[in-house]
């Protein structure tokens, strides 16, 4: 059994794959595998991975399917991993040689079911460091996760026991998975490095505005649905209220008014607003709203019918 697994999901990153790769194949961490897939890219990733796989066998496993996405790759590779811990890397990012070893040694050491790690936001022209906020249970966790896949070590067995598995064909794919996989974690660890550097591309996934940008409807209707069928829902209500005011508000609603399609545009800002208040006509008495001062939650409680309209004109602009 390796230590950990680590699934790389590729798709046309041939500018950037060579990068990813040597700092996964030079990981000071013994006895790791690095499971490729190739979601059916168009450009040199493949030939770069195969590559790859042919010199440094002893670690990498090469895989390739039809293209369906980020989601379906990182699922395909999940029946492959052998490893006690998996970790997801973005194939366009890359990470710290000793990054692995430093995060396996800590998960053993406190015997956790999941450990993270700081990030870096690689910008052309500069560096922002992510650091963790904290949370001491499992529903302060739900509100301040950071929802990405890749900062992560988790145990193999969790997901597969669980079979946890990202969402086909919709963005905000890590926000379904890390809230569905929270209630199933005992012990959670940290180590305060920033090991993980997250490219910025303007043409990412993340960074390009359409109709997919309302996949955040469907994402979190997935996550109530789950809860509610694991009778979970009770115990974190109040999180997973927060959370739909705070994604609908804020990242999702800046997505939104950046669509460039403007009929379709005006009707996500309205749907935005008439979810909002259909499934949470409380919202604005929520306890984490009411209790937990920051600068996100003061703008949150600023929004009403009124100010919706101003904020969505603003956001058009920025």
């Amino acid at each position: 059994m390796a230590k950990v697994s680590i699934i790389v999901p590729i798709y046309n990153v041939e500018k950037y794959l060579p990068k990813c790769l040597d700092s996964l194949v030079n990981q000071t961490l013994d006895d790791i595998e690095i499971i490729l897939v190739n979601d059916g890219s168009t450009d040199n990733s493949g030939i770069i991975a195969k590559q790859y796989y042919e010199n440094h066998k002893n670690k990498i496993k090469y895989l390739e399917k039809e293209n369906g996405g980020l989601s379906d790759a990182r699922n395909f590779g999940i029946p492959y991993a052998t490893g006690e811990y998996i970790a997801f890397l973005d194939s366009d990012d890359y990470i710290e040689i000793d990054s692995y070893k430093k995060m396996h040694e800590k998960a053993k050491e406190e015997d956790a079911d999941y450990i993270e790690c700081d990030f870096i936001w690689e910008y052309p022209n500069k560096q922002i460091i992510d650091k963790r906020l904290s949370y001491n249970n499992k529903q302060e966790m739900l509100t301040n996760v950071r929802v990405v896949a890749w900062n992560k070590l988790i145990k193999r067995e969790i997901i597969i026991k669980n079979n946890l598995k990202f969402p086909k064909g919709l963005r905000y794919e890590d926000i379904e998975f890390t809230y569905k996989l929270i209630p199933l974690l005992n012990k959670v660890s940290y180590i305060d490095k920033p090991f993980i550097h997250y490219v910025q591309r303007n043409n990412s996934i993340a960074n390009v505005q359409n109709e997919k940008t309302a996949d955040i409807f469907a994402i979190l209707e997935n996550v109530e649905k789950y809860y509610i069928e694991k009778n979970l829902y009770n115990e974190y209500k109040d999180q997973l209220e927060y959370n739909y005011a705070r994604y609908l508000l804020c990242s999702s609603l800046k997505r939104i008014c950046k669509v460039g399609n403007k009929e379709k545009r005006k009707d996500l800002i309205n749907k935005t607003w008439n979810e909002l208040n259909t499934k949470y006509p409380n919202w604005h008495k929520n306890k984490i709203l009411k209790t937990v001062n920051s600068g996100k939650n003061l703008y949150i409680k600023s929004v009403n019918k009124f100010s919706y309209k101003i904020y969505t004109k603003i956001f058009s602009f920025i």
